[in-house]
């Protein structure tokens, strides 16, 4: 179980304020979205990714003490790129273009047709 930053109280993980003393646990009142805050007097942009990539655009960014969007700089990704197989790439390929090769496909017994007399 997750603690309250500001009393240091067990909270439940879904909570969205704290219930001794009140302080906003989640961000605009949805127990989805993790509200982030800077430890003591730093500002959570010092080791956010977002800054360090200048992809940010929260408004008090430098200067940060709250976010939703942190993601910590130095946290180790496990995490391997997503890298399709062959058969996932034109499977894909084959539904978006599905359209056209019928359309070549009819053309082709067309010409076929009217190349071989009948």
């Amino acid at each position: 179980m997750p603690s309250c930053p500001r009393c240091h109280q067990q909270v439940d993980a879904q909570a969205i304020a704290c219930p001794f003393c009140h302080t906003e646990l989640k961000a605009h009142g949805h127990p989805g979205i993790t509200l982030h805050r800077a430890i003591q007097e730093g500002y959570l942009c010092d080791t956010c990714t977002y800054h360090a990539d200048d992809t940010c655009n929260f408004p008090q960014r430098p200067f940060a003490k709250e976010c939703t969007l942190y993601l910590n700089v130095n946290r180790v990704s496990n995490s391997k790129p997503y890298k399709p197989t062959f058969n996932t790439t034109l499977q894909g390929w084959l539904q978006r273009n599905a359209t056209w090769i019928v359309l070549g496909l009819l053309i082709a017994v067309s010409l076929f047709l009217a190349i071989s007399g009948r």
